[in-house]
């Protein structure tokens, strides 16, 4: 199941109380099955429980599994309580969901055998009794019945394909926004640097070559004139020698003037459909351009790998020194954890994390990656918080609950 958004589970929710509506007189006593009601009532419960577990998102096996359960079950019910009508669209609701789990064409042959389940139950309530011949008007009538929903089923399926695909184009243009973003600001980020390093040889080399004539001048001057004068020889003096070592300051300042960090990743992560990211990074935090750019991929490539695998809705990521122990105070730590349980099983997803992790040892520093679980201690109390790591070559995937993280870290300097 793709990721889910609000509007989709108040769907799945508006889902459940119609299938409970339909089956109420059934339930309730106002219709009586072909079975025991008490038989009946159980296969209810259980088609109710495989439909949930086909829209839980517990992992591919378990949604298909719950798919099939509900589809069996609900030719089941339909063919045991004949004559109720509106209990058809049990039939519906799995073509729709069908467009979940299986191809369209898949869709369609589900769509068809549920025509085939409506066309004996039809029969069945036709002519219960006698050798079961059916008048013109009943074969009228029984035409209009199947076509009514085989053109509701049909409608659904077509409605939810579009629906589906229009999310996937969503997601896939947002993974494209972030990319876009991140190699902006990659791209604002050396062209600033090389902009600052292409003035300041030329701050050096010309403003700076003219001072130090001009201070040399004013000290032989300083030597060759009367008294009268030479006090103003010597102030003019050093006033050049201090414009030279301000100028030298100034050249030293564009050479190692840091990057707005938080501008650079908030541009990338903002307004994502789908995705709430809370990004927090630490205002005093100033880096070179080789750790921005490490940083700004990493984020590029964490946003991109929750949008395309963890069914995340959120996305935490922070950024600062570590604190911790005395000697890391000068290691810079950045810190994402999503609220989904995406998967490791894709080679996109491996080779992104593979490249976080060559990204940061080539600056001498490391990343791990885990599953986030909560583990009671040995002494039974509270549970508490812990990681379970992963390799960015393992084929696993996490649970519901199980957010992904990724902890990154690297000298400041």
């Amino acid at each position: 199941m793709s990721q889910r958004y609000g509007y989709e589970i108040w769907s799945g929710l508006a889902m459940l109380v119609v299938a409970i509506a339909v089956a109420s007189p059934v339930l309730f006593g106002a219709a009586e099955p072909s079975i025991h009601r008490t038989l009946w009532t159980s296969l209810f419960i259980v088609f109710l429980l495989s439909l949930i577990a086909a829209v839980s998102g517990l992992g591919r096996r378990v949604d298909l599994i719950g798919f099939m359960a509900a589809v069996v079950f609900s030719w089941v019910l339909v063919l045991t309580a004949p004559g109720m009508g509106l209990l058809n669209i049990l039939l519906v609701l799995t073509a729709a969901i069908s467009a979940y789990l299986v191809p369209v064409g898949g869709g369609l042959v589900l769509v068809g055998l549920n025509t085939v389940v409506l066309t004996v139950d039809a029969v069945q309530e036709a002519a219960p009794q006698g050798d079961g011949d059916l008048t013109e008007s009943a074969l009228m009538e029984l035409g209009l019945f199947l076509g009514f929903y085989l053109m509701i089923q049909v409608a659904t399926l077509l409605s939810t394909v579009t629906l589906i695909r229009e999310q996937r184009q969503r997601r896939e243009l947002a993974r494209a926004h972030v990319d876009l973003r991140a190699a902006s600001a990659v791209l604002a980020v050396n062209a600033r640097a090389a902009e600052r390093l292409r003035i300041s040889p030329d701050l050096h080399d010309t403003i700076g070559h003219q001072l130090t004539v001009l201070a040399l001048e004013l000290e032989a001057a300083r030597h060759r004139t009367p008294e009268p004068g030479r006090e103003h020889v010597e102030r003019a003096g050093t006033v050049a020698r201090e414009l030279l070592a301000d100028l030298r300051a100034t050249v030293d300042q564009l050479r190692t003037e840091p990057t707005d960090l938080a501008d650079a990743l908030e541009g990338v992560v903002a307004g994502l459909p789908g995705l709430h990211v809370e990004l927090e990074v630490e205002p005093s935090l100033s880096l070179d351009e080789a750790r921005t750019e490490a940083l700004v991929r990493t984020v590029q490539e964490v946003t991109t790998n929750t949008l395309r695998h963890a069914d995340a809705t959120r996305l935490w990521i922070t950024v600062g020194l570590d604190g911790e122990d005395e000697r890391l105070n000068s290691v810079v730590v950045l810190t994402a954890e999503d609220d989904g349980c995406g998967p490791l099983n894709s080679a996109a997803a491996g080779n992104g994390l593979r490249g976080i992790a060559e990204r940061f040892e080539m600056l001498g520093g490391t990343a791990e990656f885990g599953f986030t679980v909560d583990s009671a201690d040995s002494t039974g109390g509270d549970s508490r918080e812990r990681t379970m790591p992963v390799r960015p070559t393992a084929s696993v995937r996490g649970t519901p609950g199980q957010g992904f993280r990724v902890v990154a870290r690297v000298p400041s300097a």
